[in-house]
Order: C-alpha cells, then structure tokens, then sequence
C-alpha cells in the first residue's frame, strides 16, 4: 500500500531533523537497510547500504554546521516524493572540496525519495546548487 502524502512528510522531517542534530544514527535508521544513497557528484559515487551512507553523513557533518533546512516546494508521486529546499549554516570544513572558513553558506537541493511500503527510505538522490555554493566560498 502506498504511502499518504502525510506519511511521507512526517518521514522526511524527521530525517531533516536528525541531519540539523547531526544525529547519524538517526538518519541511518529512517534509510531502509538497502538503500541507494546517491549525492550526484559525491566522489564515491552511489552508496547501496545504510553502512555506505554513513561516510557521507561522517564528511558532512564536520564541514557544515548549524544547518537548517527549508522545505520550498514538495511534489508527490505514487512512493515517492521530490523536495526542493533551502539548506542555510556555516561551512566549518572542506564542504565539496572547498575551504569553508566558517562562513554563511546557503544554498539549494532537490531530493528524489523513494520509499518502501513500510515507510523507509529506499532511494535518496540528491542535487545541489555547486555553483552558489563556489560563489559563496570563493578560494584563493
């Protein structure tokens, strides 16, 4: 049976609120144990377990801080969901390969989800405004 628009919501807030709590196990725990975590552009490519996923959310964490997400725009499908939101915080680390130096950092993502009758995260595809982020943090 397919998920409600509302069940979906509730999922992704509570993996949003487990990333602003930089809470690893957290957001592990609402991907399905086989998910298919795919940051385009993430050096390693498409991670296809929640044990894969885990570095991502390690490097994440320490290069941004202070994160906050805000959901601009939802759209929903039959087990899925896209969602378009605003991340702003502080980028403290080597955020995609760039200095951050503490600074603002605010940009742009959209999420593809899938999810498993059970509620899960089957598939998490992520895409980011790189280009606003570089004009951001500027290197040199």
């Amino acid at each position: 049976m397919a998920l409600t628009r509302e069940e979906m919501d509730r999922k992704i807030d509570e993996h949003f609120s487990f990333e602003a709590r930089d809470d690893i196990d957290g957001v592990l725990a609402t991907l399905a144990p086989d998910v298919e975590h795919d940051i385009v552009g993430w050096p390693t490519g498409p991670a296809h377990d929640r044990a894969g996923a885990r570095g991502f959310y390690e490097a994440l964490f320490a290069d941004l801080s202070d994160g906050q997400v805000q959901n601009l725009k939802r759209y929903y499908g039959d087990g899925f969901m896209v969602d378009e939101s605003l991340w702003s915080g502080k980028a403290v680390g080597t955020p995609f390969g760039l200095e951050g130096k503490g600074r603002p950092l605010e940009f742009r993502l959209l999420h593809v989800f899938e999810f498993t009758d059970k509620g899960d995260i089957q598939r998490e595809n992520v895409w980011l405004d790189l280009a606003a982020i570089m004009r951001q943090l500027p290197q040199g």
